[in-house]
């Protein structure tokens, strides 16, 4: 019980730093542009995770490329999936077994494993280890027939009952609590991460997906009302305990507190971080919008917050504005220098907000 009351006194903070940066976000100046480029910082965070080298720099960079590295296409998978998921939950659409298959089908688009059986559940065994040979695997996942099953009962704890039922916990010993359905969201959020992962139901991608799934799911609880909670640059930083960590959770003898208190730590510092940055950012824009003269001025550069390199072209779609607008107005904030654009580039010139890429670039 000592544990319990540890894990519910941290959780009391964190969820006040959550609600704190809900509140700002709702009245940012830049709330809805700033979720496009958080969006892909996460994206970023979570693939590499996986192993990939490719910075939030070098998706910046050339992110107005024809041809992707391979590395690129799943940051933007990535940063697709959660845009779908948003929308669907923001339509009233739960998380369910359906939306995770609609979502992976996304995210393994012409990636590695992209002939994965993209959006269905494995059909033969996988395992989990530091190679790709089965006898060096740390662990191996339910058997594929056995996938629906699982996930059911996962779904059922993610939703709830449809009828209102409890979910069947059976005898509990002496001394232990439960974390049942109806459980804070954070913690919840952190149970339904671990038992996806053990579950692991697709033959790749399942460490990304069930990320994503912990910003839907904050949604979903309403714990905040956009997809801004992203814990996958903390979780990065600590890849190896977090892999560690999460299987403690599997086995005969679980070790769930262990992983609760890490993701909540993860969280904390992850809330204290975003709160930060959205006041930062808050501050640049409204620096920046003194500077700008009239409404397209001020439209064009808050629009860099959403895409801090940007084009003329682009600009001029998003905006609805006429591309030779769209380019007077860029040229207006780059000699206002709100923007940065190469003086060597002739055509297809990119302009760089570096005071927002300041805030993700570190």
């Amino acid at each position: 019980m000592e544990q319990a009351a540890e894990l519910f006194m941290k959780l009391a903070v964190i969820s006040s730093a959550i609600s704190r940066l809900d509140e700002k976000f709702r009245h940012s100046v830049v709330r809805s542009d700033l979720i496009n480029t958080l969006a892909l910082k996460e994206s970023v965070q979570s693939t590499r995770i996986e192993g990939t080298q490719v910075t939030f720099t070098d998706m910046v960079n050339d992110i107005h490329k024809t041809e992707q590295k391979q590395e690129h296409i799943e940051v933007l998978n990535y940063r697709n999936a959660l845009a779908i998921g948003q929308e669907r939950i923001n339509n009233g659409y739960p998380l369910t077994t359906r939306l995770i298959m609609e979502l992976h089908h996304v995210l393994m688009e012409g990636a590695r494993g992209a002939n994965s059986n993209r959006g269905e559940f494995r059909k033969v065994p996988n395992w989990i280890g530091p190679t790709k040979r089965f006898e060096d695997a740390v662990y191996i996942p339910v058997d594929a027939g056995e996938i629906e099953d699982y996930l059911m009962n996962w779904e059922t704890y993610l939703n709830k009952h449809p009828y209102g039922g409890k979910l069947d916990v059976g005898h509990l010993p002496k001394g232990e609590f439960i974390l049942d359905e109806n459980t804070h969201p954070l913690l919840k959020v952190a149970i339904l991460h671990a038992q996806f992962e053990s579950i692991h139901p697709f033959l790749d991608g399942n460490g990304r997906l069930g990320r994503i799934m912990i910003a839907l799911y904050m949604m979903q609880s309403e714990q905040l009302s956009s997809p801004i909670f992203f814990v996958s640059e903390e979780l990065e930083k600590q890849r190896a305990k977090y892999y560690h960590l999460l299987n403690e959770t599997r086995g005969s003898n679980p070790k769930w507190h262990n992983w609760l208190n890490f993701f909540l730590d993860a969280a904390g510092r992850m809330a204290e971080k975003l709160n930060v940055l959205l006041d930062q950012a808050d501050q640049i824009a409204k620096a920046g919008k003194e500077k700008c003269d009239g409404y397209t001025e001020e439209i064009v550069y808050l629009m860099t917050f959403r895409y801090p390199n940007i084009t003329a072209v682009q600009a001029a779609e998003h905006a609805r504005i006429a591309p030779s607008t769209a380019r007077r107005t860029l040229n207006a904030l780059a000699e206002k220098e709100l923007l940065f654009k190469d003086p060597s580039q002739k055509r297809n010139v990119e302009y760089f907000n570096y005071d927002v890429l300041g805030l993700f670039d570190r």
